[in-house]
């Protein structure tokens, strides 16, 4: 596992927990907040990786949406009839998502601490959010092992440890550093397959898959860091759409996804 650290541009000492929910809030409104731009969401990645996983639960099967952020994915699976609850640290992104989403269940809460009844999910899903704790991502998992019913599913995705980001830790002197400068905080966790399995063994999970994802967001990050091309440019974009079919994704996918299940008998 690998540490990426951020610029604290306001250089307050915030603990962790106040410092998370600040800084994504922040994301979430500079993005325009919640939109309930819900019609894309079967077209992406990750949806693409657990369909069919999520024809085995029951119908109106109950899911936690860990770290909702703008609701898309909470709002979509409770169009499709499924007992779908949002969970998020941004309070004031929960509020918003309430009045964007009436039909919808949100609520403000820690995915480490719940507050939720044992046994009493049949899915949890999870897009980049486990890995955003210093301490590592076991708080997340056990957690998500406590409220999961026997035999219930597990969809989680974490930034991929890829090639691409061992070549440049290997060469970079300085990343080792990071951690003691006082401009700059933890920010995510990076693992590799391998990494993300153990995580989630050790914690009591089967692990049943594991898939790169979002190879062409790598593509265009490379492009970025590597030749120094803006990501708004039209060139950049091309480049990213043109090179995607030829770059293999454990090289270059920026994120990875694992389906878990909770034994039958813990």
């Amino acid at each position: 596992m690998r540490k990426d650290f951020i610029t604290n541009d306001d250089g307050q000492n915030l603990d962790e927990t106040t410092f998370i929910e600040n800084y994504w809030t922040d994301v979430w409104n500079s993005q325009g907040g919640p939109k309930g731009e819900i019609g894309k969401i079967s077209t992406k990645d990750e949806y693409k990786v657990i369909s069919p996983f999520l024809s085995q639960l029951p119908n109106g099967a109950r899911i936690l949406d860990g770290g909702c952020g703008l609701g898309d994915w909470t709002a979509f699976f409770t169009e499709q009839g499924y007992d779908c609850i949002g969970l998020d640290l941004s309070r004031e992104t929960v509020a918003k998502l309430h009045g964007i989403f009436p039909n919808t269940t949100f609520k403000a809460g820690d995915i480490r601490a719940t507050e939720f009844d044992d046994n009493s999910f049949d899915a949890y899903f999870s897009w980049g959010v486990f890995e955003h704790f210093e301490s590592g991502m076991r708080p997340c998992i056990d957690e998500a092992f406590r409220v999961l019913k026997p035999g219930g599913r597990l969809f989680i995705s974490v930034p991929f440890d890829n090639l691409r980001h061992a070549l440049r830790a290997a060469g970079d002197w300085s990343e080792g550093k990071a951690a003691h400068r006082h401009d700059r905080r933890f920010y995510q966790w990076r693992l590799t397959k391998g990494e993300l399995r153990d995580e989630l063994s050790a914690g009591g999970f089967d692990v049943h898959k594991i898939s790169t994802i979002h190879k062409r967001q790598g593509v265009l990050r490379s492009l970025h860091h590597e030749f120094k091309l803006n990501y708004s440019w039209f060139l950049t974009r091309g480049l990213s759409v043109a090179l995607m079919p030829f770059m293999p994704g454990g090289v270059m996918s920026h994120m990875i996804l694992a389906v878990a299940q909770k034994p039958n008998d813990p």
